[in-house]
């Protein structure tokens, strides 16, 4: 693993800020990281099969808060990190510190902290742009991917006009609003409460630099520094044979039709029960986070793991 970034100036969520979360009951883990304490959710039974739920822009573990129990009561070990920048995880105060490679080095060594092998990834939005770069950095433990509202751009691909508008509001909008930003996302709505869970790791706008940061990151022309490792990645996924899955949904205007080349490229997506997820908008896990934790559950036992 290459050494870890350096990062000096850092804010930390306070504790209190975390109170009485709705549906949200789980004790936080920490583990040191190049200096930065990472917080994940380790639920179900410690001897029971991994799957790793990464989350993307701007939310954090609290995302997966319909899906934890549904997998941890299948049996499954369910881990579920806070990015850096993100949730209870350290949020460094310099948007220089925040980049493509810094993220993917932070998330592969908290993996690594972890020993965990076997795993099957559920990741999303920017949950998979760094989710399928911690897959190509140590494939190995790994035994299925499932894909959903996300990709793996390497500045090559058409990108949606909805996508730009995002990038621009995030660059340049005084007003970055968490919780309803998360809620424009959504396509069967969110409650008060929930918006206010989403904000909860954000005092103030000190500690939103990484979430304005994250859409400024994504290859979007291909002099994009992410590119040429981004391209190496999808070398290791058109040859991938494990088990691959998409699980979109049809009602995201950014990701929309994103599952077609992962499930023409990738061999391990052949066969596969590939399902588009009703009435669902960018953040699926929100709209429909139980309907997407039984599919997942069935692509696990429809594809064992054999080694």
């Amino acid at each position: 693993m290459r050494p870890l970034p350096h990062i000096q100036d850092v804010l930390r969520t306070p504790e209190e800020r975390f109170a009485n979360l709705p549906d949200f009951p789980y004790t936080p883990h920490y583990t040191e990281i190049g200096g930065l304490r990472v917080a994940h959710i380790d639920e179900g039974p410690k001897d029971g099969p991994v799957v790793l739920l990464m989350h993307g822009e701007p939310a954090w573990s609290f995302l997966y808060r319909k899906m934890i129990p549904i997998l941890a009561g299948a049996g499954f070990r369910v881990l579920v990190p806070d990015q850096v920048g993100f949730g209870r995880t350290d949020k460094p105060t310099r948007a220089a510190d925040y980049t493509y490679e810094h993220h993917v080095q932070w998330m592969s060594a908290w993996l690594e902290s972890q020993n965990v092998h076997n795993i099957t990834l559920f990741c999303q939005d920017w949950g998979s742009l760094i989710g399928l770069r911690m897959v190509a950095e140590m494939p190995d433990r790994f035994a299925r991917i499932a894909l959903s509202n996300g990709g793996l751009p390497t500045g090559k691909e058409k990108i949606p006009r909805a996508f730009h508008i995002w990038r621009a509001f995030a660059m340049y909008s005084p007003w970055f609003p968490i919780g309803k930003i998360v809620r424009t996302g959504c396509a069967q709505g969110l409650d008060d409460a929930a918006v206010a869970a989403y904000d909860a790791p954000y005092p103030n706008r000190h500690y939103k630099v990484g979430a304005r940061v994250f859409p400024t990151l994504v290859p979007i022309d291909p002099s994009n520094p992410a590119r040429p490792a981004n391209e190496r990645a999808w070398e290791l996924f058109k040859a991938w044979q494990k088990p691959f899955i998409t699980l979109f949904s049809t009602r995201d205007p950014v990701t929309k039709g994103g599952q077609v080349a992962w499930q023409h490229k990738v061999p391990g997506a052949a066969g596969q029960n590939h399902t588009q997820i009703r009435e669902a908008g960018h953040f699926i896990q929100e709209d429909k986070g139980e309907e997407v934790a039984r599919a997942l559950i069935q692509f696990i036992h429809a594809n064992p793991q054999t080694s």
